[in-house]
């Protein structure tokens, strides 16, 4: 049985991999969708023309994906995707933002999506895909968005690495690196502080986001960056030390306050 596995599927960009997946790929047998909010995540299973099964999970919780990696144990699948959407980030300064909400970022971004990363590759085989969700944060340091950039710098360098580590099997790994997004990831990232009025001129369609990471994943890119003014900053990010950066992002971050 070939599955792909998508979390973070309840609302968002992870709804939409789900959605425009279930449309290009036609030798799956399952999608299997998880997500923390039920309702939601029903929601996105309603819409499917394909057989969809899904896992209720806070990636909060170490015991969260039991569950999921049980089944994946007990069947056996073959794991043709795996697109690692679930994550949240917080605005704000570091020390303002709360232990638990700091801590929660590295349990979502990092810990789950390594944890079940790793679960997962042993059920791959040639051809299969990874997608993780990084972003344009990860290029540099950004104060103001401390935690959250450390976490995309994070999925970002793994993505990278475990590309190189799984390529001679024929797993091709791509990390998407968005800028902002017109998703729900805001209606939280704001409650300790407001993102640069900057990030929402530029705020991207979903649906052209994840069909350029769908299709640059199928043309095995290391990378996905969707729009012009996001590839712009890769480069500025590549060329100008990121000590000026933070000394202007920083200086930005002040006079929002």
């Amino acid at each position: 049985m070939r599955i792909v596995i998508i979390t973070g599927a309840s609302s968002g960009m992870g709804r939409e991999f789900a959605l425009q997946l279930d449309k290009k790929l036609h030798s799956i047998d399952e999608y299997w969708l998880v997500g923390r909010n039920e309702e939601e995540l029903a929601k996105t299973k309603k819409k499917m023309h394909t057989k969809t099964r899904n896992f209720i999970a806070d990636f909060n919780s170490r015991k969260a994906l039991f569950p999921l990696v049980q089944e994946i144990n007990n069947i056996q699948p073959e794991v043709k995707m795996l697109v690692n959407c679930a994550g949240f980030g917080m605005v704000g300064d570091f020390d303002r933002i709360s232990y638990n909400d700091n801590l929660s970022m590295i349990d979502v971004n990092c810990r789950a999506l390594t944890s079940l990363t790793h679960d997962c590759i042993p059920f791959m085989a040639v051809n299969s895909r990874i997608i993780n969700i990084a972003s344009a944060g990860a290029f540099n340091p950004q104060p103001g968005f401390a935690v959250y950039c450390a976490t995309k710098s994070y999925v970002l360098s793994f993505s990278r690495a475990l590309r190189g580590e799984l390529k001679d099997l024929g797993i091709y790994v791509t990390a998407v690196c968005p800028g902002p997004v017109n998703t729900p990831f805001f209606n939280k990232a704001e409650r300790y502080g407001t993102v640069y009025t900057f990030k929402k001129l530029f705020m991207a369609d979903q649906k052209s986001v994840v069909s350029k990471a769908i299709d640059d994943s199928i043309r095995c890119k290391e990378i996905s960056v969707y729009g012009r003014t996001m590839r712009a900053y890769r480069v500025i990010a590549k060329v100008v030390p990121h000590r000026f950066i933070i000394e202007l992002l920083n200086l930005m971050h002040k006079l929002k306050k």
